[in-house]
């Protein structure tokens, strides 16, 4: 058996009512100056409020940061690492979606580091972490991205993205409360929710799975395949607000120590050169990366398949089929566009596209079918045509 390493969050506390854990968490550092990052949306909906009030009443020093940006560039990150420093904060609050919460992750650890946060990224920098960061409490109000329960933090660079990870971005403490993803808009709720889809499926296939994985990608794949649809429907569906931010936790919680693979690789460049959100990115690539990397793990989509559907009467080949039309079926019903046509992006990108893909060899590693560039632009061809490319 293959040795497998795995890493958990130091604490996390989990479903309906869990942000009631809040003040306790932030006595146990001890505290006095507090950073919240957060977004202005939440702000104005009087969420941030509803959350930060136990603190302010006990008297804690807490400074609202909102300057923060979806799929946040570089730039977005440098600013906020600069105030982080000048203001000496003692504690880190992230309050939002992924963005939100991976640069909380990066104020805190470079806020004991010199230099600029260009000289931490995975593919260019030059300097690596080497002090543990400023506590940090992470409280995600989307239930897609798992950051919370992850040690990356994702930017945009010019037409890609790039990453800083380490151990020492890992929250001391991850609160997953579903009440709080109940305003998420719809379209959101669909984009965040394949997203974590994709993270459970692809931690699931991935060539560094273990037994361990598997259980919580497996679980987080029938909570998610099973909610996404009502969550869309109805937000106010408590059910499936909590099987959603369940789904999106344990997925997180999968690909952290599983890791990702081509449909992330290849989802990073439409982020970078059209900023597509990242869960667009993902949803419209997945069932075509699945249809071309099939024939590599046959046994396990077909395991999927069974799981997701309860249907154990079909042959292997028919089920790891039927399992590519079911992520193709999911994504059409939430609303996301099935192709990149459905995206404005032109054949003449699909060049520079598969330039970017071939970079993220750190993704690229995973997958369970080596994708060289021939197979990358193939894959981007089928996305572009609307057709499940042929499989090999």
């Amino acid at each position: 058996m293959v040795v497998s390493k795995l890493v958990f969050p130091t604490l996390s506390y989990t479903g309906w009512g869990s942000i009631k854990q809040l003040l306790s968490s932030v006595k146990s550092f001890q505290a006095k100056r507090i950073l919240c990052v957060t977004d202005e949306i939440l702000v104005k909906i009087g969420l941030v409020d509803k959350v930060t009030k136990p603190l302010i009443e006990k008297g804690y020093e807490l400074n609202i940061y909102t300057d923060v940006e979806p799929e946040p560039p570089l730039e977005c990150g440098q600013k906020l690492v600069d105030y982080t420093k000048a203001e000496k904060f003692e504690l880190i609050i992230g309050l939002g979606g992924g963005s939100t919460l991976d640069l909380a992750k990066i104020a805190a650890i470079l806020a004991t580091h010199d230099g600029a946060v260009k000289d931490y990224l995975n593919l260019t920098g030059t300097k690596s972490l080497k002090n543990n960061g400023l506590p940090t409490i992470l409280i995600p109000t989307t239930s897609g991205t798992g950051s919370e329960v992850t040690n990356i933090s994702v930017l945009s660079l010019e037409t890609t993205k790039d990453v800083i990870t380490d151990d020492r971005l890992m929250a001391d403490v991850a609160i997953v409360d579903p009440e709080l993803t109940v305003s998420l808009p719809a379209k959101v709720t669909a984009a965040t929710g394949v997203d974590a889809l994709t993270h459970a499926v692809e931690a699931f296939l991935s060539v560094q799975a273990s037994p361990t994985t598997d259980g919580l990608a497996l679980q987080a794949a029938r909570l998610i395949d099973h909610s996404l649809r009502r969550a869309v429907k109805n937000g106010s569906d408590r059910e499936a607000r909590t099987n959603m931010s369940m789904g999106s936790y344990m997925a997180g919680l999968a690909f952290f120590n599983a890791g990702v693979a081509g449909v992330h690789a290849l989802a990073y460049p439409l982020g970078g050169q059209f900023h597509i959100p990242h869960g667009e990115s993902n949803a419209v690539l997945l069932p075509y990366v699945m249809a071309y990397i099939r024939p590599s793990c046959v046994k396990k989509m077909a395991y999927l398949y069974e799981v997701l559907s309860g249907d154990t009467s079909k042959t292997l080949a028919e089920a790891s089929h039927l399992f590519v039309k079911r992520m193709e079926t999911l994504v059409r019903d939430v609303g996301i566009p099935s192709t990149l046509k459905g995206f404005q992006i032109p054949r003449s990108a699909l060049e520079s596209l598969t330039d970017d893909a071939v970079k993220q060899t750190r993704l690229l590693a995973r997958s369970p079918k080596p994708l060289l560039r021939a197979d990358i632009f193939t894959i981007y061809e089928a996305a572009f045509e609307g057709k499940l490319p042929n499989e090999l």
